[in-house]
C-alpha cells in the first residue's frame, strides 16, 4: 500500500513537516495550500526538498467553491484554477483536489456542476493534469460521495475523477458499502481519518477533532476495505485536522500517523478471505479486500500473548529509597533479593514483584533526575519476547539495550511513555523466573507478615491531554491491545478523560487518564511527574477486609474516605449495616454490577506522585469508576490539608 499524509496533519514549518514525514517512512505527501503560503521559497524549492527526502508529492489541495456558481464568476474561477495549475507544475504533481462548494450563491444544478467540472478537466488535461472532486460532509448541495460520483459521471472526462474521504462519509453516517462497486478508474485518490464519536456539527467536528485511524470510533478499516474491493490501487492518505496535533512537535505525530497506517494494513490483511467486514449504515455488507491488493503488504509479527505484569520498577534516589522500601515492608512485601551487579532490590508478595532501582549508571538514574522518584519501567509477560520486540520495531517503537553483567539475562525492552521502559519477559512460571538468574536471594520476612496481595490487577497511567490519543495508539499497535470506549471522570476541579487499553487475554489492563483542566488530580500528577507516567498501581487480594486490617496495623498511610460517602452508600445499595460500618472504619469503597461486586481501597499518594490501590473482585469486571470522584476529592483534601 502506498502511504501518504497531508501536510495539514502536522504542526511546524513545511520543512519540519516534510522531514518528519520522511523520517516516519511515508512514501508520499499531499501539499496543503496554506503550507505554501507560509513557506519562504518557491514551489520548485518544495519539490526539491520533497525529492531530497524521498517523498512524492501526490496531490495539491484544496480548490474551493468552483462548480455551479454564478455565471459571471466562472471565468474568474477558471483563471484562479490556472494559477493553481502553475503551482502544480512547479510541484510536479498532477492531481488537484476540488471540494464541493459551500458558497451561498452556488446553484443546486447537477448538470451545471458537471459542465463546470468538464470544463475544468479539459483545461487540466491540456497541461497533463487531473482534478479529483470530493464531497464535503457539509457541502451546500453535494455532501455525499454518491452524489459527487453522479456529477463526475455526468462530466464524463478522463481527467475528472472522485476523491473519497472516510471522514466525510462516516461523519454523516452515509452507507460506505456501495463504494465497493464504484469503477476503480473513477477513484483518483483516497483520504482517511478517524474521529471520536461525539455530537457535533460536521464542520467543527472535522476542523478540530479528527484522529488517526485506530484512535477514534469510526469504522475506517471497513471503509478502506470497501475502497480496495472496488479495485482501487492508488495511495491511501491521512488527512487530519486536529488542534492538538498541530500544536505538538511534528516527529512524534508523524510516527503516530505511520503506526495508524501499519495497524490499518494489519487489520486489512487479517480480513482477507474473511468474507465480510461488517455492514454499512444502511445494512449492506462490506466486501473483503481482494488478496492481490494486500498480498504484498508484510504483516507485522502477531501480537504477543500476554500473561500479566511481571514487575513494576521504581527509579529512586538515596533519600527516597529507604522511605519507599519501608512502605513496601508495611504493605507486606518481603525483601526477596538484591541484583548481582546493580544497586537494585526486589520486593515480592504473592505474584507481585516491585523493584527499587538506585543504580547510578542506568536509565533509572536518568529517569529519576528528569521526573523525580517514580515508576520507570513495567515488565509484561509475553509468550515470545523476540517476536514482541520485532513487532515493536515494525511499529516504530524504540528498542532499549541496557548494561548486562556476566551470566545475567538480556531482557528485551522498548521505550514507553516519557522514555520509561517496557520489558518483555518470556521466562516465568514453570520455565523458572528471571530473578533466579539476576538476583541473589535474601532471607524474607515471615509469611505471616504478608498482607494477602496476590497479583497486579491494573496499572493506571496519566499524561497531558496532547499525548492521550498517541499513547492509546501505541498500545493498540505495538502490543495489539484492545481499547475500551472512553469515558469521563468527575474531579472536584474539572473533567478527566479516561480510556482503558488491555491485552486480548485481559491479563494486562492499563487505564489511561488525561485532563485539560489544570488543577484536576491527573493534571497535578503530570505536574509533579514533570510529564506522563504511572500514577497508580492496583493490586488484587482475595480478602480486602483482612488485607486492609493488616495494613492499618502496619501503619500503611491509607487514604481516608469521607463519612458522607457511606451515608449515601446505605441509600444506594442494600448492604448490611455491619458491613457498611466495617467499610467506613477501613475506608473501603464499593461498587456493584449485574455480574458481581467490587471492593477497593487506596494508599495516600507517595510524595504526591503515585499511589497504590487494593482491590477485591467478586465476578466484577470494571474499575469502580463510580467512586473515582470520591477518591479524587479525598486526595485533593489530603494535598490541601495533609489528611
Amino acid at each position: 500500500m502506498f502511504r501518504s499524509i497531508a501536510t495539514v496533519s502536522l504542526g511546524g514549518t513545511l520543512v519540519d513537516k516534510l522531514t518528519a514525514i520522511s523520517a516516519a517512512g511515508f512514501d508520499g505527501v499531499e501539499i496543503f495550500e496554506n503550507d505554501l503560503f507560509y513557506f519562504e521559497g518557491t514551489p520548485t524549492d518544495v519539490k526539491r526538498i520533497a525529492d531530497d527526502r524521498g517523498l512524492r508529492i501526490m496531490l495539491f489541495q484544496p480548490f474551493r467553491d468552483f462548480e455551479a456558481g454564478p455565471r459571471d464568476k466562472l471565468q474568474r474561477n477558471l483563471d484562479r484554477a490556472e494559477r493553481k495549475f502553475d503551482l502544480m507544475a512547479e510541484l510536479e504533481t498532477d492531481l488537484m483536489l476540488v471540494c464541493s462548494s459551500i458558497a451561498p450563491d452556488a446553484t443546486d444544478d447537477d448538470e451545471l456542476a458537471a459542465a463546470d467540472l468538464r470544463l475544468l478537466g479539459e483545461r487540466a488535461a491540456r497541461r497533463g493534469l487531473r482534478i479529483g472532486y470530493e464531497a464535503l460532509g457539509w457541502g451546500r448541495h453535494v455532501s455525499t460521495y454518491g452524489h459527487a460520483l453522479k456529477i463526475v459521471e455526468k462530466a464524463d472526462h478522463p481527467a475528472v475523477g472522485l476523491v473519497l474521504d472516510s471522514f466525510h462519509t462516516l461523519c454523516i453516517r452515509d452507507d460506505d458499502a456501495p463504494i465497493a462497486k464504484i469503477p476503480s478508474e473513477r477513484i483518483f485518490f483516497v483520504q482517511i481519518a478517524d474521529a471520536p464519536m461525539i455530537q457535533l456539527d460536521p464542520l467543527s467536528w472535522s476542523r478540530h477533532f479528527r484522529l488517526f485511524p485506530g484512535q477514534g470510533g469510526m469504522p475506517v478499516t471497513r471503509f478502506v476495505r470497501n475502497v480496495l474491493a472496488s479495485g482501487y490501487v492508488g495511495p491511501i492518505s491521512l488527512e487530519i485536522f486536529n488542534d492538538e496535533f498541530r500544536a505538538a512537535p511534528p516527529r512524534p505525530i508523524a510516527i503516530d500517523a505511520m503506526r495508524s497506517l501499519v495497524l490499518l494494513e494489519e487489520e486489512l490483511v487479517a480480513g482477507v478471505g474473511a468474507g465480510t467486514a461488517g455492514s454499512g449504515s444502511a445494512g449492506g455488507k462490506a466486501a473483503a479486500a481482494p488478496a492481490q491488493i494486500v498480498a504484498g503488504t508484510l504483516a507485522p509479527p502477531a501480537p504477543p500473548v500476554c500473561s500479566g505484569v511481571e514487575f513494576v520498577e521504581f527509579a529512586v534516589d538515596d533519600a527516597t529509597r529507604p522511605r519507599l522500601a519501608a512502605l513496601f515492608d508495611a504493605m507486606g512485601f518481603r525483601r526477596a533479593g538484591n541484583h548481582k551487579s546493580k544497586d537494585v532490590s526486589l520486593h515480592s508478595q504473592g505474584d507481585v514483584h516491585l523493584i527499587l532501582n538506585a543504580e547510578k549508571e542506568s536509565s533509572a538514574r536518568s529517569f529519576v533526575e528528569q521526573h523525580g522518584p517514580s515508576v520507570c519501567a513495567l515488565a509484561f509477560r509475553v509468550d515470545d519476547a523476540q517476536r514482541a520486540a520485532e513487532r515493536a520495531l515494525r511499529y516504530k517503537a524504540q528498542i532499549f539495550r541496557g548494561r548486562v553483567g556476566p551470566n545475567e539475562l538480556m531482557i528485551p525492552a522498548i521505550r514507553g511513555l516519557e522514555g520509561s521502559l517496557i520489558y518483555l519477559v518470556d521466562r516465568f512460571g514453570e520455565g523458572g523466573s528471571i530473578y533466579e538468574v539476576d538476583f541473589v536471594p535474601e532471607p524474607g520476612a515471615a509469611a505471616s507478615a504478608a498482607c494477602g496481595l496476590v497479583r497486579v490487577d491494573h496499572v493506571a497511567q496519566v499524561m497531558p491531554r496532547s499525548q492521550f490519543d498517541g499513547a492509546m495508539l501505541f498500545y493498540r499497535s505495538v502490543f495489539g491491545f484492545d481499547a475500551e470506549p472512553g469515558f469521563e471522570l468527575i474531579d472536584p476541579y474539572g473533567l478527566i478523560q479516561s480510556r482503558v487499553v488491555e491485552s486480548r487475554e485481559r491479563t494486562i489492563r492499563l487505564p489511561l487518564n488525561a485532563s485539560q483542566a489544570p488543577n484536576t488530580t491527573s493534571a497535578r500528577f503530570v505536574a509533579d511527574y514533570r510529564g506522563a507516567g504511572v500514577h497508580h498501581i492496583a493490586i488484587a487480594t482475595d480478602d480486602l477486609f483482612a488485607t486492609i486490617e493488616r495494613m492499618r496495623h502496619n501503619k500503611v498511610p491509607l487514604l481516608d474516605i469521607p463519612g458522607s460517602y457511606y451515608d449515601n452508600l446505605t441509600a444506594v445499595h442494600d448492604l448490611p449495616a455491619e458491613r457498611v460500618a466495617q467499610m467506613r472504619r477501613l475506608s473501603i469503597l464499593y461498587d456493584r454490577s449485574a455480574a458481581g461486586e467490587f471492593f477497593h481501597a487506596y494508599t495516600r499518594a507517595f510524595d504526591h506522585r503515585f499511589f497504590f490501590e487494593f482491590v477485591e473482585r467478586r465476578s466484577y469486571d470494571g474499575f469502580g469508576a463510580v467512586n473515582a470522584s470520591v477518591r479524587m476529592a479525598a486526595q485533593a483534601m489530603q494535598e490541601k490539608f495533609g489528611r
